[in-house]
């Protein structure tokens, strides 16, 4: 074989080899998925937000999603769509992505309707965040079939109706957040007792009332806001010197507790207590906390702010409007 032979026939098998790479390659995203994403775009009346949804070239590279690379016939694993100019509902056809692990529309105002009871296929999901929408309807009962769920934020929308007690069921979830609703009702009894770890537990801004399950005080909480709602009475079981807790927020509703024998761990950063009806005097063991954000205003509070620690370092905003606080940052003790 002469060397023009051997050149032309190298030339024809690397051709080969890059025209089948290129073939192969072309497109790596399941067809299943992609028909269920182009779905998904007509269902959203094809916004110009997924324009790269185009049917011709391969779903994996288009924007808002992810697919798995682990595998080789690669399957979408996310879809996030955020701050879009989008009119419409959640598409039923999100539940056909089976493999989805993270599902996100995030600050779209147009986006109207309910949550799907489609999603309870996606038996996957770890991270589900429908914020900032007009989403409406109750937060649904069904979100308890989500067992591989972790993270749930349904903030800033328009819930409304009671929290499905059939949440604490969810053996991996470590995050809720429910706050800027409409939900009313009480806390659920079973949100003392999570079949898993303890979820940082966010539910301020709604029409939430009543007082708070007393089994809350037998959980480790990191962080709480209850902030901005009508709860009463006692909510000193949530504090504890044993506990690992780093935030509560409890301002702004119509607790009455004494404040005196209340003890908080070392590890607490943010306490806010303001505008409640909440008693006695500061714990001088309080001073051993390192608080970065601490507020007690507003309340009936008596007796010498203690002094050492960081409770001097909060102006006098931090404490006033109480019965007879006295101490720096306020004025002296008679």
């Amino acid at each position: 074989m002469d060397n023009k032979t051997h050149t032309t026939l190298l030339f024809s098998l690397l051709f080969f080899i890059t025209h089948l790479t290129n073939a192969s390659s072309k497109d790596q995203c399941n067809q299943n998925d992609k028909k269920t994403l182009l779905k998904i775009k007509k269902s959203l009346n094809n916004p110009y937000h997924l324009a790269s949804w185009d049917p011709k070239s391969d779903c994996c590279a288009w924007n808002s999603l992810e697919c798995d690379d682990a595998t080789v016939n690669r399957r979408v694993i996310s879809l996030t769509i955020f701050s879009a100019q989008i009119s419409g509902q959640i598409p039923p056809e999100v539940g056909d992505l089976p493999y989805l692990q993270k599902l996100v529309f995030r600050k779209i105002t147009n986006l109207t309707g309910q949550i799907p009871h489609t999603i309870t296929k996606l038996k996957y999901l770890r991270f589900l965040r429908l914020s900032w929408t007009n989403l409406t309807g109750p937060v649904p009962e069904f979100l308890s079939q989500l067992m591989d769920l972790a993270y749930l934020n349904l903030s800033f929308n328009y819930f409304s109706g009671s929290i499905p007690s059939s949440l604490s069921l969810l053996p991996k979830l470590s995050y809720v957040d429910l706050s800027r609703n409409k939900l009313t009702g009480t806390i659920p009894e079973s949100f003392g007792s999570f079949s898993g770890e303890v979820p940082d537990l966010f539910l301020s801004h709604n029409q939430l009332s009543g007082s708070i399950p007393k089994s809350l005080g037998n959980l480790d909480f990191n962080r709480i806001d209850f902030s901005r709602n009508r709860f009463i009475g006692d909510a000193s079981m949530l504090f504890g010197a044993n506990k690992t807790t780093f935030s509560i927020d409890l301002s702004r509703n119509m607790f009455q507790f004494d404040l005196s024998r209340v003890e908080i761990p070392k590890t607490f950063g943010i306490l806010d207590l303001n505008h409640n009806g909440i008693t006695g005097s500061i714990p001088v063991q309080w001073t051993e906390t390192p608080f970065q954000i601490f507020n007690v205003s507003y309340n009936r509070l008596c007796g010498r702010i203690p002094t050492g620690g960081k409770l001097q370092m909060f102006d006098s905003y931090a404490y006033f409007h109480n019965k007879c606080l006295c101490g720096a940052p306020l004025d002296s003790c008679k």
